[in-house]
């Protein structure tokens, strides 16, 4: 770990640190029920909620440790079980830090189920074996465990902490989460020494925020000599200011996803931490922070990052035939050479920012990662004699960049940027067949992304926002009978994001499967005959046509109530009324034109449905 305190270092004596600040009464201690929890009829608020958190309590602080500074990280947490669906809350993860030699570490972990059995509150004790460990990338390892025996009205009870040795990742707080919140909150107690940039996000207010200031001593050497059997230091004390910040919210919504929405992380209420910069006594402040010229240099210069992208000389032969071919058009070019590089490295799900082996090994094994994949394209292009540059960005599961953080952390995927003729650019991506060459998987679609280029002081936001949209069209012609039944025909065209979605299903499904997924959504469809065009054309939409029939009532009756159109609507309204301002990353655009017999012999019609929709945002 590079140290944060060149000159100065603590000392870890017993007693040499003091702390005096404002105390506040804990929330919640671990191991003592309020009996009114286990009460179903206390929760009525939320119909719909599986479970309740009824506290999550935080505490951030700093030691001393083998005259190191480390992070303290402790918690507390209460959930009510309702419904089954809640049982998964039983198993929690705990994200660890991990470089070199030096990781994050899991302690004094302790839990309760507590249950009512014959009247009688029983608790159960979480099992020292039902912990587990698990890879989850490069340098992050999850501790999870999982509390024993639980049941509907069931209330779980966790406790545990992290010391951390990396104080840039001071620990980071959500107060909401997808189940109600009776009570959540935050304390961190930060000496002056520390600069943290502080974001509040979400939409939900604070009930406490309060920041008072208390004082902390300090025992610290500078020096010493040595007598050649032991070393004397000398050490002063010191008293540093502390402000101890307190966040509370009370009564918190559930968060529900949206359709079109990104990851919740960019919309639930939350407090994030970065580590600016430290001053310690005596010197001046001292930055710490990244900045995108550093990030820029660091990514090109890494060999599992701009070593990978730099060429694609495996490919030669290939690539000089497809020079060749397209002579004098750079955008036919940069389309033959994406297509080259999707058929020799199948995208194998796993989206990343660092390749994950190189790119000479991805297309050996012609299977690899987004970046495997990406970075491949950028080399191929760069020998196809174009301008080609990686550009990084975060896919929308891993949630927004924030253009005034510099955080590498906050980048998952690269994709290539290629300058074009007359001020032109395209950005491209290998890893879909469905989608065209220039339209970005929807996975992308996440405001912007950072070109890096070799002078970083040109390096620049683009706009992820596409001109390509989510278009559907749709003509249906059906014909009732006297019993309610009807028998139709269906022209359905699927275009832009929807056409790629649809191609993509038509390549794992095939078409029997694609047709049956299609009736198992419409009860009572038979579909006998049906067509598909341009499955394999992915710069034209992909159209179907089908004929359906639909059973209607076995006798005849003198009144028969039919809404076929409910079959070709939305069946919910695309966003709730919330606050949350979701975007859909493109623009959607409905067409429908609809016509029938809807008046059998010997029968009197009444009411009607006819509309034509078009346009909306996704």
């Amino acid at each position: 770990m590079q140290k944060l305190l060149p000159r100065l270092f603590l000392l870890a004596l017993a007693g040499g640190l003091t702390f005096t600040a404002h105390a506040q009464t804990e929330p919640i201690k671990f191991g003592k029920l309020d009996p009114k929890d286990m009460d179903e009829k206390s929760f009525v608020a939320d119909s719909a909620a599986e479970a309740v958190v009824l506290c999550d309590y935080g505490m951030s602080r700093f030691i001393v440790a083998n005259g190191e500074f480390k992070i303290m990280f402790e918690r507390v947490t209460r959930i009510k079980i309702l419904k089954k669906s809640a049982y998964d809350r039983a198993t929690v993860e705990v994200p660890l830090y991990h470089k070199g030699q030096s990781e994050e570490k899991l302690g004094s972990l302790r839990g309760f189920t507590y249950n009512m059995v014959n009247g009688q509150l029983t608790k159960e004790k979480l099992a020292s074996e039902s912990t587990f460990r698990e890879e989850k990338s490069a340098n992050v390892t999850v501790r999870k465990f999982t509390l024993p025996n639980v049941r509907v009205g069931s209330v779980i009870e966790y406790a545990y902490s992290v010391s951390s040795d990396f104080l840039f990742n001071f620990q980071n707080w959500q107060f909401q989460e997808s189940i109600p919140v009776r009570w959540s909150e935050y304390r961190a107690s930060i000496p002056e020494y520390f600069d943290y940039k502080m974001l509040m996000q979400g939409y939900e207010p604070l009930a406490i925020s309060e920041h008072p200031t208390g004082q902390a001593q300090y025992i610290l050497g500078s020096g010493g000599s040595s007598d050649g059997n032991r070393v004397r230091l000398s050490t002063e004390t010191v008293s540093a200011s502390v402000t101890n910040h307190r966040w509370v919210m009370k009564d918190v919504p559930a968060f529900r996803d949206e359709p079109y929405m990104t990851t919740s992380r960019d919309y639930v209420a939350r407090i994030d931490f970065e580590l600016a910069g430290t001053k310690w006594p005596n010197q001046g402040y001292h930055s710490v922070a990244n900045t995108w010229n550093k990030i820029n240099d660091d990514l090109l210069m890494g060999e599992e990052f701009g070593g990978q992208a730099k060429h694609a000389s495996f490919l030669k032969d290939e690539i000089a035939a497809l020079k060749a071919k397209h002579a004098g058009d750079p955008a036919a070019l940069t389309a033959a050479v994406r297509h080259l590089v999707h058929h020799s490295v199948k995208y194998n799900d796993l989206d990343r920012l660092y390749a994950t082996t190189t790119t000479r090994r991805a297309y050996d094994l012609h299977s690899g990662s987004a970046a495997d994949v990406n970075l491949l394209l950028i080399g191929a292009l760069r020998d196809a004699g174009l301008t080609a540059n990686p550009v990084i960005l975060s896919t929308r599961d891993h949630g927004r960049v924030n253009t005034m953080f510099p955080l590498l952390s906050k980048f998952n995927y690269v994709i290539a940027h290629v300058a074009l003729p007359d001020n032109k650019e395209i950005l491209v991506d290998a890893t879909e067949e469905a989608t065209p060459c220039g339209t970005l998987p929807r996975r992308c679609l996440n405001g912007v992304g950072r070109l890096l280029l070799s002078k970083a002081d040109d390096s620049r936001w683009v706009d992820l926002t596409p001109t390509t949209r989510y278009v559907e069209y749709r003509q249906v012609q059906l014909q009732l009978d006297e019993k309610g039944g009807y028998t139709g025909k269906v022209h359905q065209e699927y275009g832009g994001y929807l056409g790629a979605h649809h191609r993509s299903r038509l390549l794992k499904m095939g078409e029997k499967k694609f047709m049956e997924e299609l009736a198992k959504g419409h009860e009572g469809w038979d579909i006998p005959k049906y067509a598909f065009k341009a499955t394999d054309v992915n710069t034209t939409p992909l159209a179907l046509d089908y004929e359906l029939t639909s059973a209607g009532n076995e006798q005849v009756a003198d009144i028969l109530y039919v809404n076929p159109m409910r079959h070709f609507a939305d069946s919910k309204k695309p966003l709730s009324a919330r606050r949350p301002s979701v975007s859909g990353g493109f623009w959607r655009a409905d067409g429908r034109s609809k016509s029938g017999d809807a008046d059998p012999a010997g029968w009197l019609c009444s009411g009607g449905d006819a509309q034509t929709d078009s346009g909306g945002a996704a």
